[in-house]
């Protein structure tokens, strides 16, 4: 089911041509947090899309971080597109200003749809849910299903103990060196955004070889 918003039907100038990003998915929170500066990072990746000619690809929800997210990129002209289960469209409170709202069936379903549409990600703070899709699309990477970056914007150091979990996996030799690099992350969306743009995803292979193969 589609249906088309009222919100975010123009296309605003943008100084930048970043190539093959015309969609991004942004992973986020229904909640806010309790940093002022969640919000504002949010608020700063909406605009910046807007402004860089990238269509925005969400939850749908209009509360949280998504709802600041999606609101800071509609308020800049920009075009967002939002993909929500029905059985959540109530409880996220489904936006109902966006370019295109897109109702599923299910998570699984919202989750395919995101990943079809966008050429990037980036996951914001958040919770259980945000992490997962994240690290969903991030595994589809390492297994060669996708070949599309995935980045965070590491928020007043929230993610800081995620990224050295990624590291010990390193370490302890559960991932490659090639897949930690799969797993970019930045402080600052503007850097963050030009890595994304530059960044090839390397064909390789999953799994480490057992000693003595």
């Amino acid at each position: 089911m589609v249906i088309a918003g009222a919100g975010g039907g123009g296309r605003a100038s943008f100084p930048y041509n970043l190539r093959m990003l015309r969609r991004i998915c942004v992973f986020c929170g229904s909640n806010s947090g309790t940093r002022q500066t969640y919000q504002h990072a949010a608020q700063a990746v909406g605009r910046l899309l807007c402004r860089r000619g990238i269509e925005l690809v969400y939850g749908g929800g209009s509360v949280g971080l998504m709802g600041a997210l999606a609101n800071a990129c509609l308020n800049e002209g920009g075009r967002v597109i939002g993909v929500i289960p029905r059985a959540l469209a109530d409880r996220e409170l489904a936006h109902a200003g966006l370019t295109e709202l897109r109702i599923v069936s299910s998570m699984h379903e919202r989750k395919s749809l995101m990943a079809d549409l966008s050429d990037a990600f980036i996951c914001l703070p958040g919770g259980f849910g945000t992490w997962e899709e994240f690290f969903e699309v991030l595994t589809w990477s390492q297994l060669g299903i996708l070949t599309k970056a995935c980045a965070i914007l590491n928020v007043d150091g929230y993610y800081d103990p995620l990224l050295a979990m990624a590291d010990q996996a390193l370490s302890e030799g559960f991932i490659r060196p090639a897949h930690r690099d799969f797993l970019l992350s930045d402080t600052d969306p503007e850097k963050l955004l030009d890595r994304l743009s530059n960044y090839a995803v390397p064909p390789v292979d999953k799994w480490i070889a057992r000693p003595g193969r």
